[in-house]
């Protein structure tokens, strides 16, 4: 049964819509980050961890103020559910020095597809099929954006490809830890086991960010604690299957920020496989939520 009257309804598209920007947001100052505009190229290393310091300011700063007591939580399964995330995150970042933000965007979006996947083996889900089907329409897309012949050959593209793969078994953890504690404490263990786990692996290739870095480092900590938090509200006003069509904007907005600030438009083979990834995504996208409900959509924010 549906539980959006009208006004409800709006307000959960309008809060998925500002999380796709925040979210495109987020790779655009990678972007900024790992090119070399605004000093020294700093690793994706760094980049992950910048994210995860100033998000779990923001979220714990949020989550202090409301003063609500931490339910005791799985920590091995955040542990590792915050490695994956780690892992696919720092991927992603890096896949944006060599690729469109737009093609990076569209490739993680496999992310459900690999989750999809893993889930069989690992948690023993049956997957009916109109959902193979739509892991085989955005597979085929991802080998579009590959682009797999010798002369045009993107070879960063895999990086984008190895994210989705990590997200993906990130989702596997996601979707045991919802039945257990709330959406607000497990994105607040998230960042700060991510932000351990971040601080660990940047001591080895730290270098001092320029003034301009640092904020470039939190407006993509602080823009993902935005989204992360707008995407809860929004899961809140309404059901999975109104909110997560307004995900994919998510890549519009990468697309957007390519053309007005670096002059990268989409070419006819990135338009293609977008589109092909896109509609295998929104196809299982759409069964997931009619099968599951709304937990499994948490997974989507990063």
């Amino acid at each position: 049964m549906s539980r959006s009257p009208a006004p409800s309804a709006a307000k959960a598209a309008g809060l998925t819509l500002v999380a796709s920007a925040f979210i495109a947001g987020t790779t655009l100052f990678a972007k900024f980050l790992s090119t070399g505009a605004l000093g020294p190229p700093l690793p994706a290393l760094q980049i992950s961890h910048g994210r995860f310091l100033f998000a779990f300011l923001v979220i714990g700063g949020v989550f202090l103020w409301r003063g609500k007591p931490l339910e005791t939580p799985a920590f091995r399964m955040h542990f590792g559910r915050s490695l994956f995330g780690w892992a696919g995150i720092s991927l992603m970042f890096a896949s944006t020095a060599f690729i469109p933000l737009s093609d990076a965007t569209a490739i993680s979006f496999l992310n459900p597809v690999f989750g999809m996947v893993l889930a069989v083996f690992f948690l023993g889900e049956i997957v009916g099929r109109l959902r193979w089907v739509s892991a085989g329409i955005s597979l085929t897309g991802a080998v579009i954006l590959l682009r797999p012949t010798v002369s045009s050959f993107e070879p960063a593209a895999l990086l984008a490809l190895g994210a989705a793969l990590f997200f993906g078994a990130e989702l596997i953890l996601i979707k045991r830890l919802t039945n257990r504690e709330p959406a607000a404490q497990i994105l607040l263990m998230n960042n700060l086991l991510g932000l351990l786990i971040s601080t660990v692996a940047v001591s080895v290739v730290w270098q001092m960010p320029s003034a301009r870095q640092w904020v470039a480092l939190a407006a993509i900590g602080g823009l993902m604690a935005i989204a992360q938090m707008c995407f809860v509200n929004a899961m809140a006003r309404s059901d999975a299957s109104f909110v997560s069509p307004f995900l994919y904007f998510t890549l519009i907005f990468a697309a957007l920020y390519d053309a007005v600030v670096f002059g990268v438009l989409p070419g006819f083979i990135s338009l293609l496989g977008m589109g092909i990834i896109l509609a295998g995504a929104v196809l299982l996208a759409g069964r997931g939520a009619r099968d599951h409900g709304s937990k499994h959509l948490a997974s989507v924010i990063k």
